[in-house]
């Protein structure tokens, strides 16, 4: 669905030449939500617009549903425009326009009938949730159901490409996991295509396939997002990562514990998959006469399967930890055994 190759953008400012996006690969699958993370300055944005023909690439090949986006233009980009839609972090909508008013501007452009117009408003008011609310102004919205009304516009179309920029970093995060359900419930519907990019890995974690991770222009890593929760490779990946695994305090704690209880093994257990669900610490206390201690841990759901991380301290007779070690390793558990920072 789309297709990146080699592809660079160069801006010439007062300060001189910014590569906001350098050499970058990417094929993203029809049907997918596919995640662009980075922190601000790594490239994100511009990479969006391109996928929208908003910025040409000073290199390389933006292929979109079958159109090289760097080489189109007049009517034909205004026709592979139609074709993806976008969304934005502080909702874009007109202010003087009711609900159904601000989902009809597009189809109103594409010349559609009223009564076509009105038809597929419904339907997309429905869709979105917003019975009820189609008379209303976005003044008289919460921000969640301006970025419904957001949502519905950039799908009145039928777009193959949904773009999603930052669209729920201005919401709490009630609100935002509501919205990015949404998102999940119309790619499974509609089997939409979904690019969204975001700084944080919550995000990531909960709705995309993939991921890809930028910075300084450069996609330094992707892939599967529980392949990445799993084995991130990359600094910057890392830290991501630790945003939704562990606890801000975790290493301030496992210090702490190192230093108080030297005698025994302070670990870290990643579960993957199936191996979050079995009942480790249970069949552990049972096996060995060992003292199990849980610091901290938890479990994130991505959509490939479960991903989750547990702090333990374990005491006892060396010879009781160490097959207590041993027998974690068999269980298909990964095991690290934590020494001062």
């Amino acid at each position: 669905m789309i297709s990146l190759q080699g592809v660079k953008k160069v801006f010439k400012t007062k300060n001189g030449i910014v590569t906001a996006v350098d050499n970058i690969d990417l094929s993203i699958n029809q049907g997918e939500i596919f995640g662009v993370i980075g922190y601000s300055g790594a490239g994100k944005s511009t990479l969006i617009r391109m996928l929208n023909g908003l910025e040409t690439p000073t290199d390389g090949v933006v292929d979109v549903a079958g159109r090289n986006l760097a080489k189109v233009k007049g009517k034909e980009l205004r026709e592979a425009r139609q074709e993806i839609s976008m969304i934005f972090q502080h909702f874009n909508l007109l202010w003087s326009r009711t609900v159904k008013e601000n989902i009809a501007f597009p189809l109103e452009i594409a010349g559609v009938s009223r009564s076509e117009r009105n038809k597929r408003v419904d339907e997309l008011i429905k869709l979105v949730g917003l019975e009820g609310r189609g008379d209303s102004y976005p003044s008289q919205l919460s921000g969640g159901q301006k970025q419904r009304v957001g949502i519905a516009r950039a799908l009145a179309n039928n777009p193959k490409v949904l773009l999603c920029d930052e669209a729920t970093s201005a919401l709490d995060p009630q609100t935002t996991d509501s919205i990015l359900d949404l998102l999940v419930d119309i790619n499974k519907r509609l089997s939409l295509t979904i690019v969204l990019i975001t700084h944080e890995m919550h995000v990531i974690r909960k709705i995309c396939h993939r991921v890809a991770v930028m910075e300084n222009g450069k996609v330094v890593e992707q892939g599967d997002v529980l392949n990445v929760f799993r084995k991130p490779e990359q600094p910057i990946t890392k830290r991501f990562v630790k945003q939704v695994t562990e606890p801000e305090d975790t290493q301030e704690t496992v210090e702490h514990l190192l230093a108080e209880f030297p005698q025994g093994k302070v670990i870290q257990l990643t579960f993957v998959g199936t191996s979050a669900e079995q009942p480790l610490i249970t069949n552990l206390i049972r096996r060995f006469p060992i003292e199990v201690n849980i610091l901290q841990g938890k479990i994130s759901q991505t959509q490939n399967g479960a991903y989750g991380t547990l702090f333990v301290h374990l005491d006892g007779e060396e010879t009781q930890v160490q097959e207590a070690l041993r027998f974690i390793r068999e269980q298909q558990v990964e095991l690290e055994v934590m020494t001062h920072a």
